[in-house]
């Protein structure tokens, strides 16, 4: 099969100019088919308390109100994506800016009111992913770069978490495509001390997982990110890895492991 990368980019990448600047002329450099998801939690939290909507999050995942809504979709379907989508242009990478709206991408779920009422936060499943759209722009020579805005098929927009994004998408595409799926960041992977470098997790398996979640090493954010990482490589996804925004080059054009690879 064809390969195809998926990279998700988020953390302190997406909020210094320079440092996006640099991975996106890497990304842009990707040889073959490329799929581009990205967050962008801290500007809308810093617009949120801007306009005095003080955000709140629980394990790394944003409680999304009606007026944290407006702002996480003008900042992540607006300002971040169309400016990403610019400066690929700019790299002669012919990017194509998305939410789980267009074209009906991705149709989700309102999530159900349990034990934390999440708000307007979407659920979505890799069946519902209308993958045969993104082949078609994969088959145009286009890049998709999605944000992580949903649907509900209903008219009404939903917050998604951009690492489910990028996972869903991997599964989605994976009956398809030998699909990569790589999580870019400003650390050098999972770190056992999140405060040194060198101290690298090179692998992980759902039981090393679960060893380094119950212990605190894995935490806050890193929690749904892998999550989702180890259900993606259940699902058929060749490979996943959680690594410095730099080192996406070494992986895809030198295929050579970077960061922290996942396994079963």
């Amino acid at each position: 099969m064809q390969p195809l990368y998926i990279v998700k980019i988020g953390g302190n990448i997406i909020d210094d100019t320079g440092k996006l600047e640099h991975f996106l002329q890497d990304f842009a450099h990707i040889v073959g088919s490329k799929i581009l998801i990205h967050g962008g939690g801290k500007i809308a939290t810093e617009i949120s308390k801007s306009l005095g909507i003080q955000p709140q999050l629980i394990d790394g995942r944003r409680i999304t109100d009606a007026d944290s809504l407006k702002v996480v979709t003008m900042v992540y379907a607006g300002l971040i994506n169309k400016n990403i989508v610019a400066q690929l242009q700019a790299a002669q990478c012919n990017a194509i800016g998305l939410t789980g709206a267009d074209a009906n991408l991705i149709p989700a779920k309102k999530r159900q009111v349990g034990a934390i009422d999440y708000g307007f936060v979407g659920d979505i499943e890799a069946a519902k992913v209308n993958a045969s759209i993104l082949e078609s722009f994969l088959d145009a020579g286009l890049t998709p770069i999605v944000a992580p805005i949903t649907h509900d098929n209903a008219g009404n927009l939903l917050n998604t978490n951009a690492d489910t994004i990028a996972s869903t998408l991997a599964v989605a595409l994976a009956n398809h495509y030998e699909v990569r799926l790589i999580y870019c960041f400003e650390k050098k992977g999972v770190l056992r001390d999140v405060n040194n470098e060198e101290s690298l997790i090179p692998k992980i398996s759902p039981d090393t997982y679960q060893e380094l979640r119950g212990n605190g090493v894995i935490a806050q954010g890193m929690i749904p990110k892998m999550d989702n990482a180890l259900q993606a490589l259940q699902e058929g996804v060749k490979a996943v890895y959680i690594t410095h925004a730099d080192d996406v080059l070494t992986i895809t054009n030198q295929q050579k492991p970077a960061g922290t690879v996942l396994h079963l």
